[in-house]
């Protein structure tokens, strides 16, 4: 008798040097995700702190460190504070679009600005139009890139102002990777508002979730997501709730 889902075969990277604090090293766990069981084998893993990234999860398995710790959004819950109810009425007004995961000219002009502008010198910052239209458009599992443009009198399709690539999980939302124009004189707080535009996204599909990733402590570039509340980090007993110190 054959197995339904096939155990998957998991791999280890070599280490290399850390992009969020510095002095340590980082390594991660992978697994390749394929087959017709591919959707619910990426939720199991996303419920124990896995990523996707093309058609791979991964997770960190770092030898001296346990500072990456997966974060995600109880949706149902969240309430905004008073900054954050502020940020969703300036930007109620943008026209917002869940799309097929196809790539295109603009998404991939505005990643490069916000590259440029929020991580210059990163990695991300070598690709070119292929390397995205793979992050994009490689994916066994079921995701979207949603939109945000500008709005317009005649309806007419606006200007990209940001974008995510998000997947839907059993349990929620997994935001993969958001971008947006970080240099707007009338939109600050964009890249606040588009995960707020997610936990409301969650909330009316009835998906408990939205899964930020890692929050490393320590990384001023992880800060954001623990504005976002109540919040449950996984740890050795599960998931739990936690309040970071300020």
């Amino acid at each position: 008798m054959t197995a339904p889902v096939r155990f998957p075969r998991f791999f280890v990277t070599n280490p290399s040097p850390c992009p969020y604090l510095p002095g340590k090293s980082e390594r991660k766990v992978f697994t390749e995700l394929n087959g017709p069981h591919t959707d619910e084998l990426n939720d199991a893993l996303g419920r124990i702190g896995f990523r996707r990234s093309q058609n791979v999860a991964y997770r960190p398995s770092c030898l001296d460190c346990k500072a990456c710790i997966s974060v995600r959004v109880i949706s149902d819950e969240f309430k905004p504070n008073t900054t954050q109810r502020k940020l969703i009425k300036r930007n109620q007004d943008l026209v917002v679009q869940a799309c097929e995961p196809w790539a295109t000219e603009e998404q991939f002009a505005l990643l490069q600005k916000y590259l440029s502008k929020r991580h210059p010198g990163g990695g991300m910052t070598e690709m070119d139009e292929m390397d995205y239209s793979d992050m994009v458009e490689q994916s066994p599992v079921k995701s979207f890139v949603v939109e945000y443009r500008e709005p317009t009198e005649d309806g007419s399709k606006g200007a990209l102002v940001g974008a995510c690539l998000t997947d839907q999980q059993g349990d929620g939302l997994s935001m993969i990777y958001s971008f947006f124009d970080a240099d707007h004189p009338d939109r600050v707080g964009l890249g606040n508002y588009i995960i707020m535009d997610h936990i409301m996204r969650a909330r009316k599909a009835g998906l408990p979730y939205v899964y930020l990733g890692y929050w490393v402590e320590g990384s001023p570039r992880m800060n954001y997501k623990v504005r976002f509340r109540p919040l449950e980090r996984l740890g050795p007993d599960g998931w739990l709730r936690f309040t970071p110190e300020k």
